[in-house]
């Protein structure tokens, strides 16, 4: 008797799963591929152009649909917006060309004129004794010392045959030599010398001719008879 044989068509191992049609297959990468590409482009959209280097908010629909050119542009926009004029200048900023007022708050006594028939070569300003009084410009001490009828005396050489003078001081703050800068103080009020009270003396002279301070002074930014300084945020008009 021969042992009984399971049919043919029984199988009793693993149950094998059917391939899936190609054509599904085909259909489900190719939705993925493009639900990746359109992450992607929305990620891309929320990010500014680097090379731009301009913040652009993410969420503002307006920046984000202007082209390279029109973000390129404002973006020039903005940096030529720093090349406006500032301020005026400062003294603290160390101009090499800034002229200032030895002296704020004095009286004008006498001006650059005839007295006692002959030429006053500066001017007068009265101001109470002990007074500062700063160099008008940049430049290196020449004279510092008593000096007859201009009593105590200060002279500053600035260059180009221009020397400023200080006379009738009561004390000297600089010595010959010394380099200083305008608004510095080198000394102070005082009725020393050839003097009629509390005054500083100030002459300006080019290649050693005294020159009318007031009017030479005013197209450089100085105001004496109004005592403002365009250094320092006044108006002055040559």
């Amino acid at each position: 008797m021969h042992p009984r044989q399971e049919p043919a068509t029984s199988y009793r191992g693993s149950r094998r799963v059917p391939k899936p049609a190609r054509s599904r297959y085909v259909a489900v990468v190719t939705t993925a591929v493009v639900g990746a590409g359109v992450v992607a482009l929305a990620a891309g959209a929320a990010i500014p152009d680097a090379k731009l280097g301009t913040p652009y908010a993410s969420g503002d629909a307006a920046t984000l649909a202007m082209s390279v050119e029109d973000r390129q542009a404002a973006e020039d926009r903005a940096a030529r917006s720093g090349d406006r004029p500032g301020p005026p200048i400062s003294v603290e900023q160390e101009a090499p060309d800034v002229w200032l007022l030895p002296l704020h708050q004095y009286t004008l006594t006498t001006m650059f004129e005839m007295r006692w028939g002959e030429m006053h070569t500066g001017l007068d300003m009265a101001i109470g004794y002990g007074t500062p009084y700063m160099a008008a410009h940049a430049g290196t001490v020449i004279l510092s010392r008593y000096n007859g009828g201009l009593g105590y005396n200060i002279q500053i050489d600035h260059g180009n045959g221009i020397v400023t003078v200080y006379g009738h001081s009561s004390k000297l703050l600089v010595k010959e030599g010394q380099h200083v800068e305008a608004g510095q103080q080198i000394g102070l009020i005082g009725d020393t010398g050839y003097s009629f009270g509390n005054h500083l003396h100030f002459e300006i002279r080019i290649n050693g001719v005294a020159v009318d301070p007031a009017k030479w002074l005013l197209p450089r930014g100085v105001d004496v008879l109004k005592r403002l300084e365009a250094a320092k945020g006044g108006i002055v008009i040559s």
